[in-house]
Parts: structure tokens; sequence; C-alpha cells
């Protein structure tokens, strides 16, 4: 089983916990729905949508309602405290919650009491929080996009609003700024880094640059990084070493835009509706033994995407497989 952490971006909805499901373009949670957009419902329905593809168990969520006052962050970071010990996850996926270094702390240190310590991947207002608390190395994945990563590469930043000017995200200067985050120990042992060409990176070494196929139209869509945090947070379960998940969920993510065939006007669960024809491109392993395997001492080697399938006619190439 593998858990997701995030907020919905409604006051009023509830603190909740379970299993989620897809349903009419609406993700359903212990009686509360609430419907796919950017952030974490595109994250969640990313996750589903590979969980179908792979034939896992479908994702288990802690979610509250936030747009960004903070209330429903403290609540949610105060329910996980007191009861992840109760849990047993393979692996977590830390999203949006309002950054609170003492908050992060608590609930990290609620994670190091669980048995066997779940696999963890952080993105968005949590990877700030594990940054700014000087604990990022206690991560296996961090998603940062440019500018993000940009925040991470900043020593001194206590917010991605503060990253200093001399510090830049272009995207020539990406490989500089892994570097510099890995330096100053405020990188995971893994980066996927998003953007027009998506690093994969271990231990400060990139291993894998995809940029291919290049949808330009995919740029304005909001949520297709987190759509590609969602594909990692459920093929991290699969029992794959976890720089394969991260190659193979870069270009499924790429290969369900390309399928999606998107213009400026595209809304995100068009490319989410493409995951599972994406992600059957691969000759994917079963489904893991139960938990408590860890996925990291399971390594199942994805091969390559299968000849002369979904290709588009050559769309699908400069992706290298390092196993």
């Amino acid at each position: 089983m593998f858990a997701i952490i995030g907020t919905i971006p409604d006051e009023d909805f509830p603190l909740v916990s379970g299993e989620v499901c897809l349903k009419d373009e609406h993700i359903h949670i212990q009686g509360s729905h609430f419907p796919i957009n950017r952030g974490t419902p595109a994250l969640l329905a990313s996750a589903i949508k590979t969980c179908e593809a792979t034939n896992q168990e479908l994702p288990y969520a802690f979610l509250v309602g936030d747009t960004g006052f903070g209330k429903g962050s403290r609540r949610l970071y105060e329910y996980l405290e007191k009861h992840l010990r109760q849990f047993a996850f393979h692996s977590m996926t830390f999203h949006y919650l309002l950054p609170d270094v003492d908050w992060h702390n608590r609930v990290l240190f609620a994670i190091e009491k669980m048995n066997p310590k779940p696999i963890l991947i952080a993105d968005a207002g949590f990877m700030y929080a594990a940054k700014m608390s000087g604990q990022a190395e206690q991560y296996d994945i961090f998603t940062p996009d440019a500018g993000e990563l940009a925040f991470l590469a900043d020593e001194k930043a206590p917010h991605p609003f503060y990253t200093r000017g001399f510090i830049l995200h272009e995207e020539q200067r990406v490989p500089e700024l892994i570097a510099r985050a890995y330096q100053h120990k405020n990188a995971s042992k893994i980066l996927m880094v998003k953007g027009q060409k998506d690093y994969v990176v271990n231990q400060g070494n990139i291993i894998s640059v995809i940029d291919s196929p290049a949808i330009p139209e995919m740029e304005p869509i909001g949520g297709t990084g987190d759509t590609l945090t969602g594909i990692i947070s459920a093929l991290t379960h699969s029992g794959m070493e976890l720089t394969t998940v991260c190659m193979i969920a870069a270009q499924a993510n790429r290969l369900a835009g390309y399928y999606a065939q998107p213009t400026p006007k595209t809304q995100v669960i068009e490319i989410i509706s493409n995951i599972v024809k994406a992600l059957r491109e691969y000759n994917l392993p079963n489904p893991p033994a139960p938990f408590p395997e860890r996925a990291g001492g399971v390594n199942r080697r994805l091969p390559p995407l299968r000849s002369g399938e979904g290709s588009g006619g050559g769309v699908l190439r400069k992706v290298s497989y390092q196993f």
C-alpha cells in the first residue's frame, strides 16, 4: 500500500483518510469527492490511472482542504504526527502542504518510528519544508521543476520567493543547479527535475535526460508536473529500482501528452486519461510482493518501449536507460 498526502483547494473540504478512486472525472474518498484539476487532485488521478495500468491496489490518501492560509495543512500535520505509526506504507508521497519546518520535523519523526521506513517522495510545499528543515537527504525522491530546483540550490533561501537573483533557473543551467543542490545537501537521493528536458539524477550524477516526445502545447497546461509525480508515486510501488521509475514516468507522462494531442485549451484530465495507454507501451512488471517488501530491494528492470509501437513516426527517442 502506498500513500499520498496533500491538500484540496477548498477550505470546506474535511480532513479525510482512506482509499481513493476515480469516477466520472472526480476523485472519491470516504464519502467526499472533488474534481480533477491541477495540484494534488491531478497527482491522485494520475496515480490511480497508473495503478490501473499496472494492476496495483489503489492509493491511500490523507487529504484536507486548504487554499493557502495554512489552517487545513496544520490540521493534517497534527493528524499525521498522531496516527502515522498505526500504518504500514511501502511509500509515501507528500505534496501540497503549507511549508512549516516545525510540523515537517514532527511528521518526519513519526515516520522514523514506522517499521520498515517507507520510501519518501516529496514535491511542492512539503519539499520546500524538507529543504528548509535541513532534512532533504532523508528523502528518496524530490520532483522539482527548474524554479524549485533553483530554491534547492540556494543554501540561504528560506522559501522559493527568496531565491537569490544570481541563482537563475534557466533551462541551460539545470546541471549547474543540480550540482549546487547536492553540494549544500539540499537534495534527496534522487532528483526528477521537470521541464523542457527532464533530468533523472542519482546522488548528484545525471543518469538520464528525457526530451521527447517534445510537446510545446503542454507548457501552459496546469498540472502536468503533478501528473508526473503521480506516475512516479504509483510506479515506485511496482517494485522497480527508483531511477528506472523516474525514467519510465518521465517518458510516459510525455507520451500521454502526445496522445492527448493538446492545445492551450486542453485540461489536465485529458492527459491523465491517456496515462494507461502510454504505460501499456512498456512491458511493465507484475505487481510486487505484498508489503513490507521494499521497492529499493526489488530490482525489476523495465525494458524500453517495444519496437515500432507508440512511436508516432519516431517521436519517442532520446531516452537512455542505464540500469
